[in-house]
């Protein structure tokens, strides 16, 4: 059977149901649609154009993924999952992670130019199918989700002596030495949450991410990268010692826009608060923090103050001092990045979208949206 065979023996019965059904008009998002325009090809691949190979990694697929969703975009959602299953899992997500990094070789030939995993990409896949699943009230997705979520406990779950079950950012390459390498913005706690209810080690994850949230940010900043070593607890990443910078800005978007009754905001909002604070005074958050001193470098692209709207929610005056600042700042054609991060941020200060306490996703489809002017 075919790559294409096997994926529409999955999907196609649910999608005839589909076509026979009158369509739920979602809040439109024209955000998500210059999105699609800027970084989605015709065929459902989320494109990173700053490379030169002009590269598709999993994290964009399961970035793209979620925003199709909250969209209620039904027909990219399935060509992003048949191009991800295809081209990233070896035509079959019951059997593979996906590799996280496809584009063009030295050969001009365009292929997976890196097979190892990135849990934060998988993780956020398996969210999205099983939400796609409940949401749009299809086993398929959900069984599929269910199936992803499962190899990822198998294949990239460990349990570290002293600190407790946690997901490693991939397969392979981050555990030597009696040291594990871990990676904070990839366990963001809604999701934790939503796989806190299924059978595995999810809630065990949960309450390790969340010792791992806090206690990585001792002057409230979150590193991009951190090692866990039994007899010396936390260490600098020996790569990005104490840099909290592109990566870590993810911590504080997931934070803020955690479910306000979710028993593990209030803990993380108060650690954040040297963020917050520093997003009040200075007008924009930082490009760069020492974790260890709390010293700050330049000043972080749009896309950063996108990420911090949920967490300034109770900051009006800051609040709109970032949008204003994302509105003077246009994204341009080459920041998928960037681009991901005002998705995120701005979708959920627009109101387009919640989590609540048990990590489901509430999308309005409604159309009931405000703007955030």
């Amino acid at each position: 059977m075919t790559m294409t065979a096997a994926f529409l023996k999955r999907f196609l019965p649910s999608l005839l149901l589909l076509w026979g059904l009158p369509a739920v008009a979602a809040c439109d998002w024209p955000g998500w649609q210059q999105y699609k325009q800027l970084y989605i090809s015709d065929e459902g691949r989320v494109i990173d154009p700053s490379s030169p190979k002009r590269i598709t990694t999993s994290e964009g697929q399961s970035y793209g993924l979620f925003f199709a969703l909250v969209a209620n975009d039904r027909p990219m959602f399935d060509k992003l999952l048949t191009w991800t299953e295809n081209n990233l899992a070896a035509g079959d997500l019951n059997e593979h992670l996906p590799a996280w990094l496809w584009g063009e070789d030295d050969k001009k030939n365009w292929k997976v130019l890196d097979s190892n995993t990135a849990s934060d990409s998988d993780l956020w896949i398996a969210y999205n199918l099983l939400e796609a699943g409940r949401l749009w009230q299809d086993p398929r997705y959900q069984t599929l989700g269910t199936q992803v979520l499962q190899r990822i406990g198998r294949e990239e779950v460990v349990d570290i002596p002293g600190l407790g079950t946690m997901v490693l950012p991939g397969k392979i390459g981050f555990v030597a030495d009696n040291q594990w390498r871990l990676n904070p913005s990839y366990l963001p706690p809604q999701l934790m949450a939503r796989f806190s209810s299924i059978n595995g080690p999810w809630k065990a994850v949960q309450k390790t991410s969340q010792r791992l949230l806090l206690e990585t940010a001792p002057r409230g900043f979150s590193p991009d990268w951190v090692v866990w070593q039994p007899d010396k607890g936390w260490l600098p990443d020996s790569v990005k010692p104490n840099i909290g910078s592109y990566d870590a800005i993810r911590v504080y978007l997931w934070a803020g826009m955690l479910a306000e009754d979710d028993p593990h905001k209030a803990a993380l909002v108060k650690q954040f608060q040297p963020m917050v604070n520093f997003v009040v005074q200075q007008a924009a958050p930082p490009e760069k923090v020492d974790t260890a001193t709390g010293k700050t470098t330049a000043e972080g692209p749009a896309g950063f103050s996108a990420a911090l709207l949920p967490l300034l929610a109770d900051h009006p005056e800051a609040l709109a001092v970032q949008r204003q600042r994302i509105e003077d700042n246009p994204l341009s054609n080459k920041a998928y990045y960037d681009a991901s991060l005002l998705l995120f941020g701005q979708g959920w200060d627009q109101q387009r979208y919640r989590f609540n306490r048990q990590g489901e996703l509430q999308p309005s489809w409604s159309g009931q949206c405000v703007t955030s002017d």
